[in-house]
């Protein structure tokens, strides 16, 4: 089965990151899947943006301190926004920057009738196995960031992600290896690649059996996809 093939924030090479312009371009241009960062504003919408503080020019907005409409004059949209423009065909990873945005995420993918699409990503595994009880029917990822995970210690992390009913572990794609990958299956759980930007990465993590891959450039993680599909 090919991988989930994550445009990060979007088609953000050839349109602002995370606008609905980043998003429809990737769609367009074949990715099977978005990712981008959630934050709620001050009216209580789930807004798109990696950082808590919204930029154009010299203006600045912070977000918690916002509304959803101030903050679209800064481009940054609503979740509700992107499904009602794209649609829910497609995969959605989101890091959630601000905790009080889960459930009501959880909401919307609900009522866009696409839960088992959303895939909500953590660096909290406590916080992942709350919001699993609460949320059965979407899909949940830890994702630890930039800390290391020591090589002894995966067979026992796979093993409480699994008993905590997590879906997934999203790791810098450094850190994978062939043998990480198959320990993770073992536990029927995914193993997503962050950072995939060159196409020796790309290849290195498609051989090894990866689920899914972030990527800035689509086209580049598509022509890696459609190569490892040929010679398979």
């Amino acid at each position: 089965m090919p991988p989930i093939t994550f445009a990060h924030r979007g088609a953000r090479t050839l349109e602002p990151e995370n606008t609905l312009a980043a998003f429809r371009r990737a769609l367009a241009d074949g990715a099977g899947a978005l990712e981008s960062d959630a934050w709620l504003s001050a009216d209580g919408e789930v807004v798109l943006i990696h950082d808590p503080v919204a930029r154009r020019g010299l203006r600045r907005a912070r977000v918690a301190r916002s509304s959803a409409q101030e903050l679209q004059r800064f481009g940054v949209p609503r979740l509700a926004d992107l499904y009602d423009e794209c649609g829910s065909d497609f995969d959605l990873s989101i890091d959630v920057k601000d905790r009080a945005a889960a459930r009501p995420m959880v909401e919307l993918a609900r009522g866009a009738g696409a839960p088992d699409r959303l895939w909500l990503c953590s660096a909290s595994r406590e916080f992942l196995g709350e919001l699993r009880a609460e949320a059965p029917d979407v899909r949940l990822v830890h994702s630890p960031g930039r800390a290391k995970v020591p090589p002894a210690t995966f067979e026992r992390l796979a093993s409480d992600l699994a008993a905590a009913g997590l879906d997934a572990l999203n790791l810098h794609h450094s850190d994978w290896t062939s043998g990480v990958v198959s320990l993770l299956h073992r536990f029927e759980l995914r193993a997503f690649a962050w950072d995939v930007q060159e196409m020796r990465h790309l290849r290195g993590v498609l051989a090894m059996g990866i689920d899914g891959i972030y990527c800035d450039r689509v086209d580049r993680m598509l022509a890696a996809v459609g190569e490892w599909g040929a010679a398979g």
